[in-house]
């Protein structure tokens, strides 16, 4: 009994759980539905790794979502609720394009310079949410909601524009090619690249049949040095200080408003470098018209609770969520279900991980009880 009760208090095993009352319930919405939840969870997985295209695309789609969800998270921690992370994504993206079509450099000058603007611009969007959190007591969730829908229609404008706006289209001109950050773009389309691959039949699947970048390598990276600041630096005390008891972290001499500022500024650096990374990293390196949000932030927000804010956490989540999203189109192609199914297994997943303390609760009734029956 204590050592059921102490696996059950462990944060991996909540969300265990709750993957798998996600699937227990999309099983059972398929089943009414008049399909084979057997059926369509082999396509959902066949989907996502059974041909090396797909793993890899899979990695792609995890990426950005990677990144907004440490966005999230690092924010959580700070005890800050980053709703905006779908906006600083959407004004890295823009920033990125703004200027990876005026400049085109040395691929060694402008890859940094593209993705550096990503991170400011998500930095701008952020900084707006802090500073109002800090100056004026306006909450995050107010300002950041807003922003959102600010930085969707600026993107909107800006591909309106004369400036950028490519005729005939409803996108902006892609970004130059000294922007891109894919892994030799023009080498493995070659006759050597091609003599060199070929042998290899995983490995020349993977490069020549999907956009692969080094945007997964930045986002471990990222979620490292998260996990360091935040642990590991007086820094990150300070700003977790805050986050638990803002009373106290200002009784202690610790600048609060300071620290709001800073950790919204990380946020959205984070999230603005999802999207930069988009833009240089996936075809078609550009940013079109957009009629609602791409949900880049949104889907980070789900990633950060699956992985309970912990930055190495958000890796193996966000790899979860591509995947479901990846696989859940061979889903409908193959079982002919529709994809809201993979949509209601993801909400169903971040519903039970909101309920989190709920298994901590029933190992607590549990040791009790075991003490009681001891007695």
């Amino acid at each position: 009994m204590k050592m059921l009760s102490k696996i059950l208090k462990k944060q991996i095993t909540s969300t265990i759980i709750a993957l798998l009352f996600g699937f227990l319930v999309a099983a059972i919405v398929l089943a009414i539905a008049g399909y084979n939840p057997g059926q369509a969870f082999g396509a959902l997985f066949k989907g996502m790794l059974s041909k090396p295209k797909y793993i890899s695309n899979v990695i792609i789609k995890a990426t950005p979502i990677i990144l907004t969800g440490l966005s999230v998270a690092f924010a959580f921690k700070t005890g800050l609720f980053n709703i905006g992370a779908e906006g600083q994504y959407v004004a890295g993206s823009i920033a990125a394009v703004l200027v990876g079509v005026k400049l085109n450099l040395p691929a060694v000058i402008q890859v940094p310079l593209v993705v550096l603007a990503g991170v400011l611009g998500g930095m701008v969007f952020g900084s707006v949410v802090g500073f109002l959190k800090a100056k004026f007591g306006i909450h995050e969730v107010i300002t950041s909601i807003m922003l959102n829908w600010i930085s969707l229609y600026l993107s909107n404008f800006i591909v309106s524009s004369q400036a950028y706006h490519l005729p005939n289209s409803t996108s902006t001109y892609p970004v130059n090619e000294s922007s891109y950050t894919m892994i030799l773009p023009k080498w493995k389309t070659s006759d050597a690249g091609m003599a060199a691959l070929k042998p290899n039949k995983w490995l020349y699947e993977m490069m020549l049949k999907t956009d692969v970048n080094v945007g997964i390598v930045i986002a471990i990276l990222m979620a490292v040095v998260i996990w360091v600041l935040l642990y590991r630096s007086n820094k990150g005390y300070e700003l977790r200080a805050v986050g638990f008891n803002r009373d106290a972290a200002e009784f202690a001499g610790i600048n609060v408003n300071r620290n709001i500022v800073q950790a919204m500024l990380i946020a959205g650096a984070l999230s603005g470098l999802a999207g930069a990374l988009s833009i240089t990293g996936i075809a078609p390196h550009k940013i079109s018209t957009l009629a609602a949000f791409e949900n880049y932030g949104f889907n980070g927000l789900s990633v950060a609770m699956i992985a309970g804010s912990s930055p190495i956490g958000c890796v193996f989540a966000g790899l979860l969520f591509g995947g479901l999203l990846y696989g859940g189109q061979s889903v409908q192609q193959e079982v002919g279900a529709p994809t809201e199914i993979i949509n209601i297994m993801i909400g169903t997943i971040v519903f039970f991980v909101a309920l989190t303390k709920v298994v901590p609760a029933l190992a607590e009734r549990l040791e009790k009880r075991g003490v009681g029956h001891a007695q």
